[in-house]
Parts: structure tokens; C-alpha cells; sequence
């Protein structure tokens, strides 16, 4: 099947499939690890028409070789820059000082008796940034409808959004992060849906395109939030693009590079009736995204020619599959009213009644609009738009999806974990929250929970912010379901538990059909308990008590299993991204404008180009300086993941010495290289090299860490282990030293995805001291090996970090069980399963003791290897209905009891206590 395309090199074989050549292409995010020579239960397969190469081509920085200073950059790379030096000097200044900081600069007396760069005032430096390679240029628009004046011109800042894809599709940075096939992925006998291309409408798109193509699905994202507010009141905010081919662990990370900005869209004021005003700005809105978007919707029909990373040309095609924003905005691009579902044929009567209602399909609001539109004039606003309303649209006639091939609004409006989940969670169950518990007593039980290092502690509770971020909202819900026990009714804390569950389930990175089950089921109890919500008039508005749930995003949550479905994980189209993208790509930007009206959009547009030509430049005179290729090798080695940067991966393989000079997301340490191992190398921990204290006596060790147990708990451990492996040993541990460590680190891989090396935990355990009294120790669990053999998981606190210290001149060899750390633990013992409290689901545990013989009650306690821990636990005390004002978060753990074992403390052990330890 040959195709002829304009500007490729033929090759022996113009057009075969990549199960011809599968060493030139990367495995998909769900494949890859199955193919290595561990046992592996993954397996897959591709969709067998997808993804052929019909060539070869330039890739994004074999283009930049075509730049018309490209022979004088064969002598100098950094042209015009005189070195690499002085380009990061210009660098520097363009990117971090104004116009006239830059002068100032550049006229320091400083210079006087030193060399000065080659650029000698601002306007030239400025120059040269400009005459550096580019190739999506910016441009400017006049827009206006006829009839209708606005304040100020209306200027759309824009670039074609089709040549913005072309340059991620052949970006050599994502070379190990792109996926060109549709794939089915089974790990055992579930399926698995991760990314995109692992998810049905991938394939069901698939089967309708011409054999051989290569799907490029469009993901645009939009926030409303202006990025601009300068003299004369013009206003802009900004829409995004990237490409489902490329990894979603790439694209939730902002600085690198995945998304990027293709236009700036102009908010303008109409001089009309303030009852039009909306529907004109949202028709305005619709006009300049279809023009932004023209020309994908062309290739999303008809096809076009692209090279990917890696130099082969693709047949692509570019299906809109998701447009992430927030709801109201929602209900904009889908053309209907505020009162109705954006996805579902669901009214504001319907929603919250726990009923998935069918799809709004675009089919059937064009069906609409047309009917409205034969017999009234779309310009006759005030007809129109009554009209529009009486069939619950909004009065946009023309959407600009209405001619977007396998486009539809009820499938390219995913379910958005920010605002979906965590502003739902913030704006309606926490406030049913605070009016159950009161303000003062939930403030006091987050105020006096155990700190741990990389969790956020609400020092000064929860409920004095009124305007939280999303990482609150995840942090408050950590803790919420155990810290409301016992100040609310249990079938109340039912349904916020069923609540949380679903936020767990729905936000995984790797879903199966028995997942997702699950957070249905977890749906469906939120809806069977939500009765004792309103039974406890928990939930108010300005006239008292509510009885109804008629809320927008609680319908929302309907959709989410047939969109995980259609189009795999949620959080790969979470507004979090937008967010963030609105500080690195807008608001940073604008700000080094002179804030004139009159020229705004031209410093802008240079401002624009500026930017990205000097990001491309960067990283491909890096490379090229040192002789590299330009095109990114395939790594198919099965490797532990300790990094989601690409370019710091790629500039890692090639010129680890520069590895610096990347930036962006740094690697998580590797404490599997060099770190102790579990005897199942499947955790490590970590020690420093030199101890905190260096030579105690079991004396100080009673003294300083108030350990009455600790020389008979060695004993035990001694006698134990000596049995069990048959070393013994005649070194006395009542006149030994030992070695003591504050903390170590605990690193696990992911329970998701076992190839991903997550960042490791540091588990304290620091004596007893002025602000902690009863020192600060951490809770973990532990596998302990009992007499017959059997290992049982026990709940922890770990009070010493210790180890044998032998004299230097001494010829004692310890036995194995000495020679590497030990942990010395106080027990807690479980009272209760998940089924005791359903409605915790949480099992419960209690300090452990034990009684000396002269009737003394203290702490149960034991020594154990420190490579006996297995996880990191957060441990929440069962408060009964008040708090013990008398306790802090000091000497929570040392003063309550008992304690719920937190199965919601973050994603994996949550996933952990769900399946494993379940």
C-alpha cells in the first residue's frame, strides 16, 4: 500500500506495520515490564491495522537544521551568541529581567573593566532571541460579529493548532513516551484501562480510520480565569493543547513542555443588554476555537502526513477526545443551559438521585439547535435565546465541535478530578461535616494528630481557610472519614466514607473491570445512606434545612465508570494541569509586557515566540554542541522508573555530565542500588552512614528513649534468632554499645504499577525532648515471624532505630542476625476488623501491654530486623465524641489507646489495604 507523500525519503519498504520492526518503536505504558524476563501475568496485543510508517522524514530539531543561520551554527552552535556562556547570560536576562532592569544591566560600571557580551543594549540582545529558529509563529486577529459593537477591538492572540501538534508529535523528547497503537492490556484475567490508547473508543475509532493510520488524539484544556488585567480592562484566558499519544505521567507534570498554549482568548464586553452578554461572549468563545481549530478538524476527516520522534512518517488522523475544564464551562462548550447535565440527558430535578441517565450526545443538541434555528433567526437574541432555553440550551447555534469527526461533547467532557471531586468534596461534604461536628471540634482533631514528615499537618485546623487549593482537599481527606468517628452519627460517616471510596477508586492510575465495580458500589452506598445527611440537617442553604441533592457534579459522578471505559484513567484529564499551566505559560509571561493598551497584543505575540524559540534552542544546542544525535534511541530495556522527565532521561543516556543543566522534575532516589533490601528485594531502607549517636550503653538507652523493656527484648530477639537460624553468639548485649539512628527510609515500588519506584518515606524515631516529651516516633507494619513459622502483620511503633557496635580491636564476629540494623517496637494489638465498624471499614487497634512482676503495667515491646517492616502506617485515635483538650499532636500516639489503622493516608495504601493486606 503505497501513498505518496510530498517531502519524505523513501525507503526500501514505504509503508509496514511495527510488528515488522518492533525494535524502533516503544512499548506502551501498559506493556511495558511484561516483556522482560521476570514473571509477568501482562500480556496484550495491538489493534493490527494501526500505526504503519509510510516513510521517513525530519523530526522537530532535524527542522531546526533548516533555519537560514544554519551554516553559521555548524562553526559557532550558539549563534549569534558568541558561546555557550553568554547564551545562557542572554537566557537568563530575557527570562527574569524587564526591558529596562535589562539596561540597567547591561550599563553597570562593572563592565567598564571587564569584557562585555557581544549584545551591547536591550534592543539588540532582543534581537537575537527573535532571530533564533522558530516554527509555530504567533499572529494576531480582528474579530467581530456584525451588528454588535464591543468596548474595546476584539484580538484573538492565536497560532494553527494543527502545526502546534505536528511539533509535539515530532518531538525527540518524547521519543520513549509515545504510543502510535490502540492496545488492549490484561494483567491475569482483567482488562486493564491506563492511558488513552488502552481504552475502547481508541480501538472503536480505530476501526473506522484507513488501514495503516495513526490516530492523534486532540486533549485541549481551558480555564476561564483571565491572565490579564491591564489598563483599559482587556481580558484574556488562555487554551491549551496536547496529544493522548504521549504518556499521562508526561502530561501531568506542567514544565514538561507536553501542553502547550495555542491561543489567548479575548473576554470582551458587548455594548448590548446585560441579558445578551452571555450568550455573546459564548458564541465569540466558540468562534475563535473553531478557528484556532480549523485545520485539525480537516486532518481529523481527511488525514494528514506527520513524522513522529523518530524520524517515521505517520498517516494521522486528530479525533477531539477530551476538552478538560471546569463545569460551567462545561455546559458552554456543549451548547446547553446551566440546569442540565453537559453528558447526560439528566435535569437539575434528576440530579443526585443516583441514576445514570443516557448520554447528551452532540447529535442530539445540533438536532435541537436546528429545529430553534429554521423557525427563528440565531441573531434575534431575545427569540433565540428563549427559545434556546425552553430546550435547555444555552443559545450557541453553531459549537465549534459541530463538524469535528468522532467528536462528541457526552464523551470529550471527561468527569475532572480537581473540580469534579476535590471542589465538590470542599463546597458540599465538608461543609455537611462542619455543621454535624462543629468548626471547634474539627479544627481540634486534625490540630492534635501525629505529624509525619511529607504529610501535611493542619496546625491550625481546617476551617479558618475559605479558599483552599486542590492538595488541601486531598490532604483534609486523608483523615476526615476516621477523625469525624464518634462526633457523628455512624450512618453519616457511612456515607461520607462511601464518598471518599469512590474519590480513591476514581482517581487510580491503572483501573480493571473489578475496580471499577468497586467505585460504583461505592457510589451506590453514598446514595443507600445519604438520607442520614439530611436526617442530621446537615445540609443547609440560606432558608435552613435542605432535603434535596439537586447538585451538578454529584450527577457527574454517574458518568465516570463509562468514561473510564471509553477513554481510560481519569487523571489524565484532571484540571489540576490547566491550573498550573495558567502560572508557568501565562501569568509569569504577561507581566513582562509594558502594560500598554495600545501595542498589547504585538509585545504579546513577540513575547510568545520569544519564549518558545529560546526553550527548543536550549536543549537542542545542548545536544548538538557535543556532537549527539538528534534523534532520541528506543531504550527498551526493562528499567526500574525513577524519573518522569524525558529530556532529562534522554540527556541522561547521552551526556550524563550535563544532566544538570535540565530542567524540570528531578529522579526520585533509587534506594534499591545501594540501600538494605528486604529479603524479597521488593523495599528498601535506608540509613545514613554515620549514626546519630554513636556509642550508647543500655543504660543510656534507658536513660535518654525511657525503654524500661529493651535489654530483655534483645535478649528475646537473640534467643529467637539463634534457634531459627542456628548462629550463636557470645557477644553479651548488657555490657555491649550500640549504634542509634533518628530515622530511616522506607521506598516501596507501586502498587499500581510495579515498574514506578515511588519516592521513599521517612519513618522518626527521636527520644524523648523538650517539645516532644514522649518522643516522636512513627507507627509502621511489620511481619513477624512467630515460633511454628508463620508470619503475622502486627501494627508498630518504632521507639529505637539501634545496631550492635563492636570494638575496633576486638576479633568478635556478630552472627547475621546482629550485623545489620535492628528496630526495638512497641506493640499494638488489633480489637477490631473492618466488618466490626461498617461504617469505618477500618480495623482498630490498641496499645499493647504487658505486666512485670511487680504488677507494673508498661508498653509491650520487642526487637525485630529493620528490614521486617513492610509499610509506613498512619494510625488516627478513636476521639469518642470530644477530644481530650489536654493532648496534642505531640502525644497522640503515647496518650490515646485506642486508634483506627487509616487505610485512606494517600493512593497506595490505600489500593495496599483494599487488596493485600485485606
Amino acid at each position: 500500500m503505497d501513498i505518496p507523500v510530498p517531502g519524505f525519503v523513501p525507503t526500501a519498504s514505504t509503508c509496514w506495520p511495527h510488528e515488522e520492526r518492533p525494535h524502533q518503536f516503544p512499548v506502551p505504558p501498559g506493556l511495558r515490564g511484561s516483556q522482560s524476563s521476570k514473571p509477568s501475568t501482562t500480556t496484550g496485543y495491538c489493534h493490527p491495522h494501526s500505526g504503519y510508517v509510510f516513510g521517513v522524514g525530519k523530526n522537530l530539531f532535524d527542522r531546526l537544521q533548516d533555519d537560514q543561520y544554519n551554516y553559521r551554527r555548524e562553526i559557532n552552535t550558539y549563534y549569534p551568541f558568541h558561546d555557550e556562556g553568554e547564551w545562557e547570560l542572554a537566557k537568563f536576562l530575557v527570562e527574569n529581567l524587564t526591558q529596562a532592569q535589562i539596561d540597567k544591566f547591561l550599563k553597570l560600571k562593572w563592565f567598564h573593566t571587564r569584557p562585555k557580551p557581544s549584545f551591547t543594549s536591550k534592543e539588540q540582545l532582543l534581537d537575537w532571541t527573535d532571530a533564533l529558529p522558530s516554527f509555530v509563529p504567533w499572529k494576531v486577529s480582528n474579530l467581530e460579529f456584525t451588528g454588535y459593537k464591543t468596548t474595546y477591538p476584539v484580538q484573538l492572540i492565536w497560532r494553527d493548532a494543527l502545526e502546534v501538534v505536528k511539533q509535539l508529535f515530532s518531538d525527540p523528547v518524547f521519543a520513549n513516551h509515545i504510543t502510535f497503537q490502540p492496545h488492549v492490556v490484561n494483567t491475569g484475567s482483567q482488562r486493564e484501562y491506563g492511558d488513552y490508547m488502552s481504552a475502547d473508543m481508541a480501538w472503536k475509532i480505530q476501526d473506522y480510520l484507513p488501514v495503516g493510520a495513526t490516530q492523534v488524539p486532540i486533549i485541549l484544556g481551558s480555564d476561564k480565569t483571565p491572565v490579564t488585567r491591564i489598563t483599559g480592562g482587556l481580558e484574556m484566558h488562555p487554551l491549551f493543547i496536547t496529544i493522548g499519544n504521549i504518556d499521562s505521567e508526561v502530561r501531568s507534570k506542567a514544565t514538561l513542555r507536553a501542553w502547550r498554549c495555542i491561543a489567548y482568548m479575548p473576554v470582551s464586553k458587548f455594548r448590548v443588554h446585560s441579558d445578551y452578554q452571555t450568550i455573546l461572549q459564548a458564541r465569540l468563545w466558540h468562534k475563535c476555537v473553531d478557528l484556532v481549530c480549523a485545520n485539525l478538524k480537516v486532518a481529523a476527516s481527511d488525514g494528514c502526513f506527520m513524522p513522529d520522534p523518530s524520524r517515521h512518517i505517520r498517516y494521522v488522523f486528530t479525533p477531539l477526545i477530551a476538552h478538560v475544564c471546569d463545569l460551567p464551562e462545561a455546559s458552554m462548550i456543549a451548547a446547553v443551559s446551566k440546569n442540565v447535565s453537559p453528558i447526560t440527558m439528566a435535569t437539575q430535578d434528576k440530579f443526585g438521585d443516583g441514576i445514570l441517565y443516557p448520554p447528551r450526545t452532540g447529535k442530539h443538541t445540533l438536532q435541537l439547535i436546528h429545529e430553534i434555528a429554521k423557525e427563528i433567526d440565531p441573531w434575534d437574541l431575545d427569540k433565540f435565546q428563549k427559545a434556546a432555553k425552553a430546550a435547555h440550551l444555552s443559545g450557541v447555534h453553531m459549537p465549534y465541535w459541530l463538524d469535528w469527526s468522532f467528536s462528541c461533547p457526552s464523551v470529550f467532557l471527561p468527569g475532572e478530578v480537581l473540580h469534579t471531586l476535590h471542589k465538590f468534596f470542599a463546597d458540599h461534604p465538608l461543609k455537611w461535616i462542619k455543621e454535624i461536628v462543629g468548626k471547634t471540634e474539627l479544627d481540634t482533631r486534625f490540630i492534635t494528630q501525629h505529624k509525619r514528615v511529607g504529610t501535611h499537618h493542619f496546625t491550625k485546623g481546617i476551617t479558618h481557610v475559605n479558599q483552599m487549593t486542590g492538595r488541601e482537599h486531598r490532604d483534609i481527606q486523608r483523615t476526615i472519614v476516621a477523625s469525624i468517628s464518634g462526633a457523628a452519627p455512624p450512618r453519616f460517616v457511612r456515607a461520607i466514607r462511601a464518598l471518599i471510596d469512590f474519590f480513591y477508586y476514581a482517581q487510580n492510575p491503572v483501573h480493571s473491570p473489578e475496580s471499577l465495580q468497586s467505585m460504583v458500589q461505592a457510589l451506590s452506598d453514598f446514595h443507600a445512606f445519604k438520607d442520614a445527611i439530611v436526617e442530621a440537617e446537615a445540609r443547609r442553604g440560606k432558608k435552613g434545612a435542605k432535603e434535596d441533592f439537586f447538585i451538578p457534579k454529584l450527577e457527574l459522578l454517574q458518568s465516570f465508570r463509562g468514561t473510564i471505559e471509553r477513554l481510560g484513567t481519569l487523571m489524565q484529564f484532571s484540571a489540576d494541569m490547566t491550573e498550573r499551566l495558567l502560572i508557568t505559560h501565562c501569568k509569569d509571561l504577561f507581566a513582562r509586557t509594558s502594560q500598554r493598551v495600545n501595542d498589547f497584543t504585538e509585545q504579546c505575540v513577540r513575547i510568545l515566540n520569544r519564549q518558545e524559540s529560546m526553550e527548543l534552542f536550549n536543549l537542542y544546542a545542548l545536544i548538538t554542541s557535543h556532537g549527539a544525535s538528534l534523534v532520541n534511541a528506543i531504550n527498551l530495556e526493562d528499567e526500574e522508573v525513577t524519573t518522569v522527565n524525558p529530556a532529562l532521561s534522554w540527556i541522561s543516556r547521552i551526556l550524563p555530565d550535563e544532566a544538570y543543566s535540565v530542567h524540570g522534575p528531578r529522579r526520585v532516589r533509587n534506594h534499591f542500588h545501594k540501600s538494605i533490601l528486604s529479603g524479597d528485594a521488593l523495599t528498601a531502607f535506608h540509613l545514613t552512614s554515620t549514626p546519630d549517636l554513636k556509642s550508647l550503653s543500655p543504660v543510656d538507652i534507658l536513660t535518654k528513649y525511657a525503654l524500661v523493656d529493651f535489654d530483655h527484648a534483645v535478649s528475646q530477639f537473640i534467643q529467637r534468632s539463634s534457634l531459627s537460624s542456628g548462629e550463636n553468639t557470645r557477644w553479651d548485649h548488657r555490657h555491649g554499645r550500640f549504634y542509634a539512628w533518628n530515622k530511616f527510609r522506607l521506598q516501596l515500588h507501586s502498587a499500581f504499577q510495579p515498574r514506578v519506584i515511588m519516592p521513599s518515606r521517612v519513618i522518626q524515631s527521636y527520644p524523648p525532648s523538650d517539645l516532644f516529651p514522649l518522643g516522636n516516633c512513627d507507627t509502621v507494619l511489620v511481619d513477624v515471624t512467630s515460633d511454628d513459622g508463620q508470619i503475622t502483620s502486627h501494627v508498630a511503633q518504632v521507639r529505637l532505630i539501634f545496631q550492635p557496635k563492636v570494638p575496633r580491636a576486638s576479633n568478635l564476629v556478630l552472627p547475621t542476625y546482629l550485623s545489620s540494623p535492628l528496630l526495638y517496637i512497641q506493640y499494638f494489638d488489633f480489637v477490631a476488623n473492618p466488618n466490626d465498624h461498617p461504617e469505618l471499614a477500618m480495623w482498630t487497634v490498641e496499645q499493647s501491654y504487658v505486666v512485670d512482676q511487680h504488677g507494673k503495667h508498661y508498653r509491650r515491646g520487642g526487637v525485630v530486623l529493620l528490614t521486617d517492616v513492610t509499610h509506613a502506617v498512619k494510625l488516627i485515635p478513636e476521639y469518642g465524641e470530644k477530644v481530650n483538650k489536654d493532648i496534642s499532636a505531640t502525644t497522640c500516639l503515647e496518650s490515646y489507646d485506642r486508634f483506627f489503622l487509616n487505610n485512606f493516608a494517600d493512593k497506595e495504601s490505600y489500593h495496599t489495604f483494599s487488596t493485600e493486606f485485606a
